[in-house]
């Protein structure tokens, strides 16, 4: 689980560690792998710059994209006092799940990419230990809504709701259903797919007898771009319907061509090498050549921008950063 940390050395000053829990195994590895590249530069740009009074090790820890591993590595994180914060989860389930094992050791927790509201309107509850949850996106309650609202000004009523029974996929499924309704259009089916699923012609057969315009996925992007690869094969030609958890590379090399014409809500504005995030994208480039950037690799590598601005202002003390 725990990895070989990423130091970088500063001599006769203090060093402290800064997680990232991510997937870093299985089918979104690849996603889980940028986020800690745009964590590694934060810090590396940092410490060239002479910024931080601290030495900072950025350590991986591999969550697998399961709660069950993510609530592991958060304990072995808590437990260790050289750690003064955290950029993960990746997945909303994960991080909901791990969230409250850093919130009983006053330990910053930044999400790049976990979109389920609850991940931090849980904090508002009762008996909450410290509110230390904070995300770098908008929430599910953004782009569920703004895709329904988009398919019924498109002119899309009708749909099939695939979600992957995640809280994540679940979550977003319910927004987008609800805003749908409430402007007249209409789910007229609703499948749960497992995660590693890659049959669904069960599904399809099933989708195809209820006659949808339009077929909304709620899931990440290894079921989902298999799902609209076999929906074209199918002769399904309902339009596809996705969230950001399908706006990946992985998801166009799945589907491939099939891919054309799929509506895909993102949480930012596309990269831009000439507009404000121009600087990044030349440090990442010059950095990393030949990767591509990655849908969360601006909001970790921001994260980790906020998180040593807290170290330079309050000190290494993970309830100073807080």
């Amino acid at each position: 689980l725990l990895l070989s940390p990423f130091f970088i050395s500063c001599s006769e000053r203090r060093s402290v560690r800064i997680a990232v829990a991510v997937p870093l195994t299985g089918d979104i590895a690849p996603e889980g792998q940028g986020i800690l590249r745009a964590v590694q530069l934060a810090v590396e740009r940092s410490r060239d710059a002479g910024k931080s009074p601290v030495s900072v090790e950025v350590v991986p820890f591999d969550d697998r994209a399961d709660p069950n591993q993510a609530v592991h590595a958060a304990n072995l994180i808590a437990a260790d006092p050289r750690f003064v914060a955290v950029i993960g989860h990746y997945n909303s389930g994960c991080a909901i799940a791990a969230s409250r094992v850093y919130s009983q050791a006053s330990l910053a927790m930044i999400s790049p990419s976990a979109t389920n509201p609850q991940l931090t309107l849980r904090q508002l509850e009762p008996g909450w230990p410290r509110r230390n949850i904070f995300r770098m996106t908008p929430t599910d309650e953004v782009q569920g809504s703004f895709a329904a609202e988009y398919a019924v000004e498109a002119g899309f009523r009708r749909f099939i709701l695939v979600q992957d029974g995640t809280p994540y996929g679940k979550g977003i499924a319910q927004v987008f259903q609800s805003r749908l309704e409430a402007l007249g259009g209409k789910v007229v089916r609703v499948e749960e797919m497992a995660l590693g699923q890659r049959d669904f012609s069960p599904v399809l057969q099933r989708a195809k007898s209820a006659k949808p315009q339009a077929l909304y996925c709620a899931g990440l992007y290894p079921e989902c771009g298999l799902l609209l690869l076999q929906t074209r094969k199918a002769g399904l030609e309902a339009a596809f319907f996705s969230g950001d958890g399908s706006r990946t590379e992985g998801f166009l090399q799945i589907a491939g061509g099939r891919a054309e014409g799929a509506l895909l809500t993102a949480l930012g504005a596309t990269l831009d090498s000439t507009g404000p995030a121009a600087d990044f994208v030349a440090a990442f480039k010059r950095r990393y050549p030949g990767s591509e950037i990655k849908a969360y690799d601006p909001f970790a590598y921001d994260a980790a921008g906020l998180l040593l601005t807290a170290l330079e202002r309050a000190g290494p003390e993970r309830s100073r950063v807080l």
